[in-house]
């Protein structure tokens, strides 16, 4: 007669990894190059999966393809549909072959995955399709973070990053992951204007109604100052975003993403990985160099301010 440990089935084994996610052009997919080959320095395996059908030319190793079942282009063709309607169309028939897509994930084992999503915003906003995958991922043991890539330069724009800050908190709630927000291209985070105050004003999102004055200050915008102050309420009342700036080409900027990746995960680093890193780091920068100071980034790509508070005050 069987005992009971004997008839118990073992445990299925964990799977780690990311979901990249945001809008289009944010740098999703020069993200999940970077992160490969940087996880790949350190020891870790890595598996990238493709879940958007409009990816052309991929220029990272491509282990799972979405292509193989569907493609934008097709869909476009074959049921006279826009890119929106194709990629909503995409990923809904991807929904009903989650047996393609369990089959090719589980020929991948002892692996970290990093899956590289469409950049259509109401994907992760209002539209259920892809958070039913992430969904079904989670039911096949996978452990995922949601990684939401926004542009830095949006912070040069009050409007605009308000924008991103209702954007980020939509897709928080809606997809039901951990979810980190990266200020992705942090070299260019001034390319269309200056920051009106320090980073971290933005990456850990302060008092708003500062925000709220440089708006004012604009006619068009004045009119729409009480819904502003509304927008601001409620991104302040959740009081659930904030940012990790990031430059994919900068390895301390890369360290810092993946500690905050692998935190809200649960993953831990094997005594391997963590030797590389630490070797890596110290020929990099010293062993006591800590990116995460928002004023290390900014002295980094931030040009510095020389104005007195009195100037500021009348340029308001």
């Amino acid at each position: 007669m069987n005992t009971p440990s004997q008839n118990a089935r073992p445990a299925p084994s964990l799977h780690f990894g990311q979901v990249v996610i945001g809008p289009p052009g944010s740098g999703k997919t020069t993200y999940c190059r970077g992160m490969q080959e940087f996880l790949t320095s350190l020891g870790r395996k890595v598996v990238v999966v493709n879940l958007d059908p409009a990816n052309e030319g991929l220029p990272y190793q491509c282990d799972v393809d979405i292509s193989e079942l569907v493609t934008l282009d097709d869909v476009m063709e074959g049921l006279k549909l826009g890119p929106n309607g194709g990629l909503i169309y995409c990923m809904e028939y991807l929904e009903t072959n989650f047996d393609w897509l369990e089959a090719r994930l589980k020929q991948h084992h002892d692996s970290y995955f990093l899956f590289d999503c469409p950049g259509q915003v109401e994907l992760y906003t209002h539209h259920n399709a892809l958070k039913n995958v992430f969904s079904q991922l989670s039911r096949w043991n996978f452990r995922l973070t949601a990684v939401h890539l926004v542009d830095s330069h949006y912070c040069a724009d009050p409007a605009k990053f308000i924008s991103v800050l209702c954007t980020s908190l939509s897709t928080m709630l809606h997809v039901e992951l951990p979810h980190v927000n990266i200020l992705s291209k942090m070299d260019l985070i001034e390319q269309y204007g200056k920051l009106a105050f320090n980073l971290d004003f933005y990456t850990e999102v302060m008092d708003l109604s500062y925000l709220l004055d440089h708006l004012a200050a604009d006619p068009f915008f004045k009119k729409f100052l009480h819904l502003n102050e509304k927008l601001a309420e409620v991104i302040q009342d959740y009081s659930l975003v904030s940012f990790v700036p990031l430059n994919v080409q900068d390895r301390e900027s890369m360290v810092q993403v993946l500690r905050t990746v692998d935190k809200a995960n649960g993953y831990c680093f094997g005594d391997l990985e963590e030797r590389n890193l630490q070797a890596m780091m110290s020929a990099a920068v010293g062993a006591d160099f800590q990116f995460d100071a928002a004023l290390g980034v900014q002295e980094r790509y931030v040009e510095s301010n020389e104005k007195t508070v009195a100037e500021e005050v009348m340029d308001l």
